[in-house]
């Protein structure tokens, strides 16, 4: 059976934070992965400023469909 390549596309939409972070690190726990995304957006230059820019809160959930693109720009994507 051969597979779509549109499958393995990524798609810039609504990510959970910890749904995100484990499409980066899919072999470490939720919590780890978010921690583990977290310090590469801090150590990205520009990045948490970026994103702080779009509304982003440490509280949130989710990354809009904006913040993604913008995590995916900097980090590639996962």
């Amino acid at each position: 059976m051969e597979k779509n390549e549109k499958e393995d596309e990524f798609v810039c939409r609504t990510y959970g934070k910890s749904e995100l972070a484990q499409l980066y690190c899919p072999d470490i726990e939720p919590k780890t992965a978010v921690a583990k995304l977290n310090q590469w957006i801090t150590l990205k230059p520009g990045l948490k400023e970026a994103l702080a820019n779009t509304g982003l809160k440490h509280c949130a959930k989710q990354y809009t469909p904006a913040q993604v693109r913008l995590i995916v720009d900097a980090l590639g994507e996962p």
